[in-house]
């Protein structure tokens, strides 16, 4: 039987195509949260949870690849930061300076609200800056949405996206990750038992929220370092879904059964179902980081009252526009900049400084 290793191509996949349909599924459930103040629920869980999820498990299959393909923790920390960061903090600055100013003149206040009110929206930027997000209201301009006090609720995943890429560095810097791939496969063990005691009542002292954002990124994690054991089968991908939706219609918390037959049915899908239309713009994060502060401005006006449908897809259509602008003009420039020589640079000196450190050690020692 074929395996992941043999079955998936890098260049010819559905990755792609499923973190888009990902984005796409938040931006309809917090569609709905917009109307309602609720998202659409399947079981227990909320529709939005499954798409992050998904996101967190191809992250950890991709952000492990690219981990070993570059062999470099500097070159591996600037290829992550120039991912996440430009598109970010230009998000957070469109949320303050235009968004908000909008958004107040909508709810009848003057555009100057958003600056002279408490929190204002310079402090917005500046208090969000580290990827921790301490202030989601704007001069309590939103009050009186569904969704109150929240300019981009999406943002609060970035931070445990984050931490991942560190454990995932930190375990690369040691060897371990090619090493010892075993180490990878127990994080993600751990983080389930941890779950496990949450689901039991015995509180860890970790949050839940690092605690499955950890569980979900090791996963796919692991699919990838060990891809060469893993069948690839239809039947098992059936299975695995059977399994994902009896967990998700019963459990509590799904992922206690359902994470990993979710994480296989995904990665199945990716390797043997190769999407056929190559996505030149990845219009994914955008997607994600903007959809919110859209709904949120059109929840200030009378669409807020119109159809669901309608009020999802003039959603949806606002987002991609922003989207693709965020793509073309921050993110895919950014992104130009992956193979910029500084980080070598800076690894080679470290390098020689710390075999100085060494050579002066070993000298001292002799003497």
């Amino acid at each position: 039987m074929s395996t992941l290793r043999d079955r998936f191509d890098t260049r010819h996949n559905s990755l792609d195509i499923l973190r888009l349909s990902f984005a796409v599924v938040v931006a309809v459930a917090h569609s709905f949260a917009m109307q309602t103040g609720d998202q659409p629920v399947w079981g227990r869980s909320t529709l939005g949870d499954f798409a992050v999820d998904g996101f967190f498990i191809l992250s950890g299959f991709l952000v492990t690849r690219s981990y070993l393909k570059l062999n470099s923790p500097l070159r591996f920390t600037w290829h992550r930061f120039l991912r996440i960061m430009p598109g970010f903090w230009v998000c957070l600055v469109v949320t303050a300076l235009v968004v908000a100013p909008l958004a107040a003149l909508l709810k009848g206040y003057p555009i100057s609200q958003a600056f002279t009110g408490d929190p204002s929206a310079l402090r917005y930027i500046w208090a969000n800056s580290t990827l921790l997000i301490t202030q989601y209201d704007i001069a309590g301009i939103l009050a009186t949405n569904p969704t109150p006090d929240v300019f981009d609720g999406s943002l609060w995943t970035l931070i445990f996206e984050a931490f991942c890429y560190l454990l995932i560095g930190a375990i690369g810097v040691t060897g371990l990750l090619r090493l010892r791939p075993v180490l990878v496969p127990i994080v993600a063990t751990a983080t389930w038992l941890l779950s496990m005691g949450y689901e039991l009542g015995i509180n860890v002292g970790l949050g839940d929220d690092l605690i499955r954002m950890v569980f979900l990124f090791f996963i796919g994690a692991t699919a990838h370092l060990h891809a060469h054991r893993i069948p690839m089968s239809a039947w098992i991908a059936a299975g695995a879904v059977m399994v994902f939706i009896i967990s998700a219609a019963g459990l509590e918390n799904y992922r206690t059964l359902g994470a990993v037959p979710l994480a296989y049915a995904l990665l199945w899908f990716s390797a043997c179902f190769r999407w056929p239309l190559s996505l030149r713009a990845d219009l994914s994060y955008g997607v994600y980081i903007y959809h919110w502060p859209v709904l949120q401005v059109m929840a200030c006006t009378a669409l807020v009252s119109r159809s669901a449908a309608v009020f999802v897809l003039i959603g949806l259509l606002t987002t991609a526009g922003v989207a693709a602008a965020s793509w073309f003009l921050i993110e895919k420039p950014a992104l130009a900049r992956k193979h910029n020589a500084v980080p070598d640079q800076v690894e080679k000196a470290l390098r020689r400084a710390l075999d100085h450190t060494r050579r002066q050690v070993k000298s001292a020692g002799l003497n």
